[in-house]
């Protein structure tokens, strides 16, 4: 049985326990033996190399080098890690390696909650994807610095641009997934292929 972490906590406003617990629900039903902690210390004291997929949910706060360099290494030696929204891409804004890892970090909501938008499936042959089509959404918009790297999933509109929702890259030997959806746990309940997508991307991320 494949083992994932789940760590959440920091900014309340994002609903960091209830997002997690929705995404441990979404692995318990792939099968997955879930831990959930609401501490950063899980990743200096558990040992990291044992699971499968870690997910952060944490939207901003510090983390010290000594929980942070365990799992950089963890996903480095091949355990994938998968988030979305500010859990993962607005965490720990002065560590750019973890920035880096990541594939994005946040840098504006122009509009704040409540912006109805329409977010786009740019690659329909990925196993993450396949099957899904364009969806809206009303919730926060998120614009993101992002690594030219990443292979981009689905992406919605900027001013004409298009700026991406979901992507993957690899980190080491490590699969990393990223959704900028998931505000709050409501969110999840305006289209079902919202969680499906997410589900899959942590199934795809993990070893």
């Amino acid at each position: 049985m494949r083992k994932a972490l789940i760590v959440w906590g920091g900014w309340d406003g994002h609903e960091p326990r209830q997002v997690g617990e929705i995404l441990a629900g979404a692995l318990r039903g792939q099968g997955f033996d879930v831990t959930v902690s609401n501490t950063l210390d899980a990743f200096a004291d558990l040992p990291l190399l044992k699971f499968d997929l870690l997910v952060p949910e944490w939207t901003m706060g510090s983390i010290t080098s000594e929980q942070l360099k365990p799992m950089l290494e963890a996903v480095k030696a091949g355990v994938g890690i998968a988030g979305v929204h500010g859990g993962m891409g607005d965490s720990f804004r002065q560590e750019t390696e973890y920035q880096f890892m990541v594939g994005g970090q946040w840098v504006a909501h122009p509009g704040g909650d409540g912006v109805k938008y329409t977010v786009r499936i740019v690659d329909h042959d990925h196993v993450i994807t396949e099957g899904l089509t364009d969806f809206d959404v009303s919730s926060e918009k998120y614009y993101m610095h992002v690594d030219p790297a990443n292979h981009v999933l689905a992406v919605t509109d900027f001013d004409g641009a298009d700026v991406p929702i979901a992507w993957t890259k690899t980190y080491g030997k490590g699969r990393v997934f990223y959704c900028s959806l998931g505000h709050v746990a409501q969110v999840f309940e305006q289209d079902p292929q919202i969680l499906e997508m997410v589900t899959r991307g942590m199934v795809w991320a993990a070893r």
